[in-house]
């Protein structure tokens, strides 16, 4: 199968809210083609990308789905909630196997470079917030290294990011943001607690090793001036179903933990 033809593949499952079957000799060089035709067809579409998600940089979940290494992929305008408070709904149209993820997101005020210590990317931060991004796979919850997740559209469903707050809020914000902790619920039982630090040591590491990856895997895209970069979950990614809510509870005082009600 041709890199256009798995990339309309993916395109109707998309649309469609279905799952399929992709070749299993896709390696990750045929997936990022993929990924940048599915990327022209969504703008022609008349889509317009609004930031990046990175996948796989907890380093504790590498072994439950096969993959040892941060993937990365577009947020788009109708996959983006930016909330003015805390309590958010949520649709599950259209989402196939979806999962819940505590993360960590990031505003740029200017566009950051690889090769940048953290305190440079943190001076290109405008805000930073607490999201919850909404994960699915039309390809199943195992996968054999990172190809197909990066083809499928880096596991992006939806994201939902919390009131922002400007990173200078933060003294230290690199130790600060490792050290955060979260505890999550779902329907007010404890279902998992996750901390800053795993993802690659910490957001702010997060991020310089991605763009790192993405100068390296992708030359010539690059973070923008006005996207969002969510980066990864802090806890394990939890299945999710329509008429569940589920909340976050943070213990920094800078920032606000979410709840999402899921509807259909």
């Amino acid at each position: 199968m041709s890199p256009a033809a798995m990339a309309e593949a993916l395109l109707a499952a998309r649309a469609q809210g279905r799952p399929l079957v992709l070749p299993a000799d896709l390696d990750l060089a045929t997936a990022w083609k993929v990924s940048a035709l599915s990327e022209q067809r969504l703008r022609a579409d008349g889509r317009t990308p609004r930031g990046w998600k990175i996948g796989f940089t907890n380093r504790g979940i590498w072994p439950r789905y096969g993959v040892h290494q941060p993937i990365w992929g577009r947020v788009w305008d109708d996959t983006l909630t930016l909330l003015e408070g805390t309590v958010g709904e949520v649709s599950l149209a259209g989402l196939v196997e979806p999962r819940l993820e505590p993360e960590i997101v990031f505003g740029f005020q200017r566009d950051p470079q690889p090769g940048m210590d953290e305190g440079e990317l943190a001076a290109c931060i405008d805000w930073v917030a607490h999201g919850i991004e909404i994960v699915h796979t039309h390809v199943g919850w195992r996968f054999d290294g990172p190809a197909a997740p990066v083809a499928d559209f880096g596991l992006h469903g939806r994201l939902i990011v919390g009131p922002r707050v400007p990173l200078q809020a933060f003294t230290r914000p690199a130790a600060k943001l490792a050290a955060l902790g979260v505890v999550l619920t779902r329907d007010g039982v404890e279902r998992d607690r996750g901390q800053g630090a795993n993802v690659l040591d910490g957001p702010l590491s997060a991020l310089r090793t991605w763009l790192t990856a993405m100068a390296d895997q992708t030359p010539g895209v690059r973070v923008r001036a006005g996207e969002c970069v969510t980066t990864g979950t802090l806890t394990d990614a939890w299945p999710v179903a329509v008429g569940e809510t589920w909340t976050t509870r943070l213990d920094d005082d800078h920032l606000s933990g979410l709840t999402v009600q899921f509807t259909g």
